[in-house]
């Protein structure tokens, strides 16, 4: 397809071993074109988030093909993918992984620092960012001190300090009540609309999977349904 950005073929992912096989992904085929917003969705156990993993190159599948912008990325040794999932990729969970002692500033430039970007540099980037999630008044505070609502948009700023393609969301309201989640779940959105990047979200949720304008339903480790959503994504 020509707006292609992520596309598999044939993708199994296996754990175990003789009597103890597990197949997680039984032979997935999906594309996800640039600009796209993407709910992938399922029960746990389903095998939603093996498949988030392998589109973004946390994990490699067991067999089958992950192409990226075209580019087989079976083919490239860790080295590189590595530097391809910090250039291409940025990523919210619902977990936050930060450093909870560590200032928000410094949890921002973490992927800066890791694809060498100068100190300078680094700073007026995730100064930028965090401006955009509204919180550059927090960056010298420490990210215990932050609200639920507060981690996770320093999470996003850390995303987004990069310039992604796609930013990979797993269940990132999990973890927020109701009105915190909302206004995160804006924030994803108006990324995707403005900025033009990839959104592709993890997600149980119904509601919020109804707001992408595209369901992938997975079950069993089977896509069992791919389609255009009535609401498509928020205005």
């Amino acid at each position: 397809m020509k707006n292609s950005l992520l596309q598999t073929k044939d993708l199994k992912k296996v754990y175990g071993k003789r009597d103890a096989v597990f197949e997680a992904l039984k032979g997935v085929n999906i594309n996800i074109e640039s600009g796209e917003s993407v709910a992938i969705i399922g029960k746990s156990g389903s095998g939603k988030s093996t498949l988030m993993h392998l589109l973004a190159l946390l994990d490699k599948p067991s067999e089958g093909d992950i192409y990226l912008n075209g580019q087989n990325t079976s083919k490239l040794k860790n080295r590189k993918l590595n530097r391809l999932r910090n250039k291409e990729f940025g990523f919210v969970f619902q977990s936050f992984f930060m450093n909870a002692n560590d200032s928000v500033l410094n949890n921002v430039i973490l992927p800066l620092k890791i694809a060498g970007i100068g100190r300078r540099e680094r700073k007026r980037r995730a100064m930028e960012a965090l401006k955009v999630v509204e919180l550059d008044d927090k960056f010298k505070n420490k990210a215990k001190d932050l609200s639920g609502g507060q981690k996770q948009r320093v999470c996003i700023a850390r995303a987004i300090v990069n310039n992604p393609k796609v930013i990979f969301a797993d269940e990132p309201t999990g973890n927020l009540d109701s009105a915190t989640g909302e206004k995160i779940e804006k924030l994803l959105f108006d990324l995707n609309k403005e900025k033009g990047i990839t959104l592709i979200i993890v997600t149980h949720d119904e509601e919020l999977a109804a707001k992408c304008k595209r369901q992938i339903r997975i079950a069993d480790g089977a896509v069992v349904a791919d389609e255009k959503t009535k609401k498509g994504a928020r205005k």
